[in-house]
């Protein structure tokens, strides 16, 4: 009986493993639009912060170079920061409620949250 449910354990304990990963983060990426031209720091604000509505996040201005977004999916909380310049953006983990973060890892849901907002903050630049 208790091999059974030291495997049972075992087995448990893998399968929660598969839910988590290490977050990803955007570091600097480049500011690319589908004109060529040099844009501002308010259209790169503008793109980023149009991407994460349409995706469902809050995004709220924080500071001159900085928007905080949060969003909220099934009673999972992740609050992140997009700091940006015309030239580059990145998106850093912030916080979250319910994503099992821990030592670096995170509910894989998040990167699909994160790769999603990328995305589209990406397309947005394109569209300028």
């Amino acid at each position: 009986m208790s091999f059974r449910y030291l495997l049972l354990v075992v087995v448990f304990a893998t399968v929660a493993g598969c839910t988590s990963a290490p977050i990803r983060n955007v570091s600097d990426g480049p500011v690319v639009t589908g004109s060529g031209k040099a844009v501002t720091a308010e259209q790169v604000r503008a793109a980023i912060v149009g991407a994460g509505k349409g995706l469902g996040w809050s995004m709220t201005p924080a500071d001159p170079g900085l928007v905080v977004g949060r969003i909220t999916l099934r009673g999972h909380t992740a609050v992140i920061d997009v700091r940006y310049t015309p030239k580059t953006f990145s998106i850093q983990y912030k916080d979250s409620t319910g994503l099992n973060y821990q030592n670096g890892q995170i509910h894989k849901n998040y990167n699909g949250w994160v790769d999603n907002l990328e995305r589209d903050i990406r397309g947005n630049l394109l569209a300028l």
